[in-house]
């Protein structure tokens, strides 16, 4: 249930992104929008997603969406599973992207979530998206 409220929030938030401030930024720099999608790897209490596989699902669904780059890091998550009365932690990925401010690709940010959902039988994929001055 917690996981389903969630994917809610997370849903209702790309909604909003459009409403995000553009920050002041100074020269060099330039206003854009920064996303984190943290991607749990367990499937029920075993890891599922291996970094094959991962990798396979950035070459063919992250990188097209997002060709002019991102950043996978290793990660070790937790939530609390309400159902079982306990903490879960898992491996995950967590992969960073810098874009400008375009309806498009925000729209990209949800469907990278959805098929991963669907690929690895998840139920959720934690999404961050706020205002940042980027230079590169």
């Amino acid at each position: 249930m917690v996981r389903i409220l969630v994917a809610g929030a997370v849903a209702a938030s790309l909604g909003g992104c459009a409403a995000l401030p553009a920050p002041a930024c100074l020269p060099p720099s330039q206003p854009m929008l920064s996303a984190e999608l943290a991607f749990g790897r367990n499937i029920g209490d075993r890891l599922g997603v291996s970094d094959v596989e991962f990798a396979r699902f950035v070459a063919e669904e992250i990188t097209p969406r997002f060709p002019d780059g991102l950043t996978v890091v290793d990660s070790v998550g937790q939530w609390h599973d309400i159902a079982r009365g306990r903490l879960v932690r898992e491996r995950g990925k967590l992969v960073s992207i810098v874009f400008a401010k375009n309806p498009a690709q925000r729209a990209a940010l949800g469907e990278i979530v959805e098929l991963y959902k669907r690929r690895f039988r998840q139920h959720v994929v934690m999404v961050a998206v706020r205002p940042s001055c980027v230079s590169f």
